[in-house]
């Protein structure tokens, strides 16, 4: 006789299994994960309340003003600038900039006049900023003009080759050709600089959540029901996310705890130009009452760094807007870590 119909899953997918079609029922459905994750009720005392923040912004000063020992050097390369290496007679396959006659530099700085460039490129960082800004925009665009002359009046702009920063005429119109570059570097400084503070803003239609919104889900992870969190299970995805798991529903530091799998607590970032959106592992509230967001994360990477920032500036927006009680971010480096953390926090 044949053999009975086998199935696979692609992609999710069922499909038959050759070498039979199956029958006219079709394959059947692939198997449901068996453990239901859900707030539980009787543990209402562990619920976790947090804002939900869109985005934080910065209010400044209405005088902006940089700490010029804390603003990094800017190297502008002359080949690398587009108006001018395309003059360039090309040696050994490269825009040669230091062969570019003194009378086609001295056209280039008549048409791409330094004052009028600095106006134009400081009114389009004003577009960037101009949501923390509350003074008027020509006041802005005043200030930014009169920083950005100050930065390339200094030594913080070093121009390469170096004929090309011993020469003004030539220097300077290197520097007016990278405008847009200087005054992105010094809008980066002035902002932080600048900051008088940072404030939350809140979803209009749920400026709250909680624990006890998450819709139930199912689950085939391993996973261990808690103590001391209103989830009733905790879902594993690694060792150290149990061990964790372990010292916060045990640990006297810890009044409630939830992993931040499924509650929709996220925090905006920007990565490369890009908006992402980060999601640390757990949120616990202390014995002492303050509120620790608790990220477990072993290698440091340029993307975790920016996360993790934007997480301090959360941190300090919710804190700066005092509604919420105190909240806190570490993160571990290690499983060992998580103890130090808890006696740190509690202090």
């Amino acid at each position: 006789g044949l053999f009975d119909p086998e199935y696979v899953n692609i992609f999710g997918v069922p499909f038959t299994f050759l070498p039979h079609e199956g029958n006219d029922d079709g394959p059947p459905p692939p198997p449901t994960p068996k453990t239901a994750v859900f707030p539980d009720p009787a543990k209402a005392e562990y619920e976790i309340i947090w804002p939900n923040v869109v985005r934080v912004e910065r209010i400044l000063h209405p005088t902006l003003e940089i700490d010029w020992t804390k603003v990094d050097p800017l190297t502008l390369n002359a080949a690398q600038t587009a108006r001018v290496a395309e003059l360039a007679p090309v040696i050994e396959g490269k825009p040669d900039v230091t062969r570019i006659s003194r009378i086609e530099l001295e056209r280039l700085a008549r048409e791409f006049r330094q004052q009028r460039i600095i106006f134009e490129t400081a009114r389009d960082v004003f577009d960037q900023m101009k949501g923390a800004w509350r003074g008027s925009r020509e006041v802005l665009l005043a200030q930014l003009v009169r920083l950005v002359e100050k930065f390339v009046a200094s030594d913080l702009i070093k121009v390469v080759p170096l004929a090309y920063h011993n020469d003004e005429l030539r220097k300077r119109l290197i520097i007016t050709l990278s405008m847009s570059r200087v005054v992105q570097h010094i809008a980066r400084s002035v902002e932080q600089a600048s900051a008088e503070r940072l404030v939350p803003v809140f979803d209009s239609e749920r400026p709250i959540r909680s624990t006890a919104d998450m819709p139930t889900w199912y689950t085939g992870k391993p996973c261990e029901y808690t103590q001391k969190s209103h989830i009733n299970v905790c879902v594993y995805d690694s060792t150290w996310e149990a061990s964790d798991a372990y010292v916060l529903d045990t640990s006297d530091s810890v009044a409630a705890w939830v992993k931040n799998d499924h509650l929709g607590f996220e925090v905006v970032y920007i990565f490369r130009g890009v908006v992402r959106k980060y999601r640390p592992d757990f949120l616990i509230r202390l014995s002492t009452g303050d509120m620790l967001v608790l990220e477990t994360k072993g290698k440091q990477t340029d993307e975790t760094r920016a996360k993790h920032a934007a997480m301090q500036e959360w941190v300090e927006a919710v804190n700066t807007h005092g509604g919420f009680g105190t909240w806190r971010f570490a993160v571990a480096a290690q499983p060992a870590d998580i103890h130090d953390i808890l006696a740190d926090a509690n202090d």
